[in-house]
């Protein structure tokens, strides 16, 4: 008899229309988890899903023994995000795997995988395909590692595996969670992803709103979770300031050089002084407001990866 694995295992799902991929992805991780775990559960989050997803999903309930199935179904469409963070206050697990989406492209193999290599000290693990990421999950990932103090080269992960320690970290971050891949990579804790070859090449589609959900879940995360809008903006302003100057110099010029209408070069003066001095307020409150963003969103000041006590 194989032996299975003492720890509790939960699994948060992303349901969204997803009547032609969670069929086949309850089939292989239900048996799955059952042939691995003493104890464990599926949790199936359905956000809105205007097909048969959930009633697919409902029917898989008579292949399971031992796993416990359970549907949360969000009132309306919540967006990845949200829904995902109401299905982790039922998840009870040790160790909790986190799927956004239904499509299994790898071998069901790959999970116990990402589960061994979280065993050996890391707070999550995530699986990321060995094929070329979208153009503009590039450019994202560059921002944030460019406009940030993340230093963990972040990818597009399948899913991934988070212990209840990162879990918890990440609440004591954040009470809302608007980006977990971004706080569970702020939290300080060691983390590492393992890369699997794609078994089915077909994609995976979203539907129109989950679409345009994520990318205003980018452009959010962006200005909460880097600097790139300080950043924009100080740039912009600072620009204008430079122009103030400019015109400042021009209207001095053209009163000794030339010969002006009256009272155009006092109008002039006073116009550019006055804007450099309304985008010199405008930086000072850019800086405010980036400091009051940190000190209320990011409220952890420091983050510690383990403590170790050398004497009793």
């Amino acid at each position: 008899m194989k032996n299975k694995e003492k720890n509790f295992v939960s699994a948060v799902v992303y349901v969204h229309n997803d009547e032609l991929y969670i069929g086949n992805f309850l089939d292989k991780l239900i048996p799955f988890f059952e042939e691995n775990f003493e104890h464990s559960e599926i949790i199936c989050v359905n956000d809105a899903s205007g097909d048969n997803s959930i009633q697919i999903a409902k029917a898989k309930n008579d292949i399971v023994e031992t796993t416990s199935l359970t549907i949360v179904n969000m009132s309306y469409f919540h967006g990845l995000e949200l829904s995902m963070n109401a299905g982790m206050e039922f998840a009870i697990g040790d160790y909790i795997f986190e799927f956004d989406d239904c499509m299994i492209d790898y071998d069901i193999d790959t999970v116990m995988q990402v589960y061994k290599r979280c065993l050996e000290g890391y707070d999550m693990v995530g699986a990321v395909p060995n094929k070329p990421e979208k153009i503009t999950s590039k450019l994202f990932y560059w921002v944030v590692r460019k406009c940030s103090n993340i230093e963990d080269v972040m990818n597009t992960e399948c899913f991934r595996i988070l212990s209840r320690r990162i879990i918890n970290r990440a609440s004591s971050m954040n009470k809302t969670v608007p980006y977990r891949k971004l706080i569970y990579a702020n939290s300080g804790l060691k983390s590492d992803k393992i890369y699997y070859s794609v078994k089915d090449k077909s994609t995976y589609k979203k539907d129109k709103t989950e679409q345009k959900y994520r990318v205003r879940l980018a452009i959010d995360s962006l200005i909460l979770f880097t600097d790139v809008g300080y950043r924009l903006s100080l740039t912009m302003t600072l620009l204008m300031m430079l122009v103030s100057a400019f015109m400042v110099i021009y209207s001095v010029v053209v009163f000794i050089m030339a010969q002006p209408v009256e009272g155009w070069t006092t109008t002039i003066l006073f116009l550019a002084v006055a804007f450099f001095g309304l985008f010199a307020v405008i930086s000072i409150v850019i800086k405010y407001l980036q400091l009051l963003l940190s000190l209320i969103f990011k409220r952890k000041q420091y983050c510690f990866e383990s403590v170790e006590k050398l004497s009793k």
